[in-house]
């Protein structure tokens, strides 16, 4: 979390989804890391990353947390629902998403800090 938007509280959310072949899916969790998430935590409020290992793949869900629209179009670009898939995308994921959700965070609780 950014050391000057501590007490800023996150009002919408950004998630994406996508799925990689069980064998390639470590691999692409240290990808993902390192190219999505690293610059996710520069410029959102906060960031999860997400995994689910199934028989023949494993389904990755990114969430970033934003104070507004406005500041998630800063990163994202005019479109916010629109994809910035990473360059090797194409050559792990089983499909390329073509947007990602946008949702309205109406309540939060809990341990994550905003709550």
């Amino acid at each position: 979390m950014h050391d000057g938007k501590k007490n800023v509280k996150p009002v919408v959310a950004r998630i994406w989804r996508g799925r990689v072949a069980a064998d390639r899916a470590d691999e692409y969790a240290d990808y993902l890391y390192e190219h999505g998430i690293r610059p996710l935590e520069e410029k959102a409020l906060g960031v999860q990353l997400f995994r689910e290992d199934r028989e023949a793949d494993s389904e990755f869900i990114t969430i970033s947390y934003w104070e507004s629209i406005e500041a998630m179009s800063r990163f994202a670009g005019d479109d916010p629902t629109r994809i910035h898939h990473l360059p090797r995308d194409p050559e792990f994921l089983i499909e390329l998403p073509k947007t990602v959700q946008i949702l309205a965070i109406t309540a939060s609780s809990g341990r994550t800090g905003w709550g």
